[in-house]
């Protein structure tokens, strides 16, 4: 639950800071791939602050489907918490239906954040099975740091990076999610709710490297254009 009444800021993403995300992307280790699809944890929160931004991913989640199909496929779960303690995490999937089904069925509820959870849970889903990446969305972050870095740092070394999208500027919440992303060698990226086309580009670039690891998110680059081909360009002095 964001403070201040839950305002975002009006600016935009900047290109460089989508272009330093892309490369932490893009630098960060992949485990070997075999034929099976990618696995990405694709946790949320839904107190009530972020009812228009899980609207919003609704609308996109599709990307990353779309993104990864020449790589073998991507395998979701969607994760979230909301209102009193509560947390719930879906079905694994390969649909894009399925995963827009889950989403669109639940309704955001005001409460505190459960990050560590989260943590947890993708440390519990890795023991069964690797996941290759956690993409977690917040814009707020009310829990002890110590602890919560002490669980990101066990799910780092498990290998499982946490890519940590931060809506709006809160810099309590900015501080955690750098410290999480940093503990889990993931990466940080700020956005607002003006940045649909950044979220989609990056999500999409996620999930490429879920699938495909930094080998695709070049291809990414090269053959999608557009965003990711002049952020590409940027980050490597072009």
């Amino acid at each position: 639950m964001a403070k201040g009444g839950g305002k975002v800021p009006s600016k935009t993403a900047s290109q460089a800071d989508v272009g330093a995300f892309l490369e932490k992307v893009r630098l960060t280790p992949v485990g070997k791939k075999t034929c099976r699809p990618g696995r990405l944890l694709f946790a949320m929160d839904a107190t009530a602050s972020r009812k228009p931004t899980w609207d919003m991913a609704a609308r996109i989640q599709g990307e990353m489907f779309q993104e990864t199909a020449a790589l073998g496929g991507l395998e979701i779960q969607l994760a979230y918490y909301r209102g009193f303690g509560e947390f719930k995490a879906g079905q694994w999937t390969v649909e894009e239906k399925v995963l827009l089904g889950q989403m669109t069925s639940v309704f955001c509820l005001a409460g505190v954040t459960h990050i560590e959870r989260v943590l947890a849970h993708a440390i519990n889903e890795t023991r069964e099975r690797k996941i290759d990446a956690l993409v977690f969305v917040g814009d707020c972050f009310e829990e002890d740091i110590d602890q919560v870095g002490k669980t990101a740092g066990e799910l780092g070394l498990m290998g499982v990076p946490a890519f940590m999208f931060h809506e709006g500027a809160d810099p309590i919440a900015a501080f955690a999610f750098k410290q999480i992303a940093k503990l889990t060698n993931g990466a940080y990226c700020q956005f607002d709710a003006n940045s649909a086309q950044v979220l989609k580009d990056l999500l999409g670039a996620v999930a490429v490297y879920a699938a495909g690891g930094p080998s695709a998110l070049d291809d990414m680059a090269r053959i999608r254009g557009g965003e990711v081909l002049k952020i590409a360009h940027q980050v490597k002095g072009g």
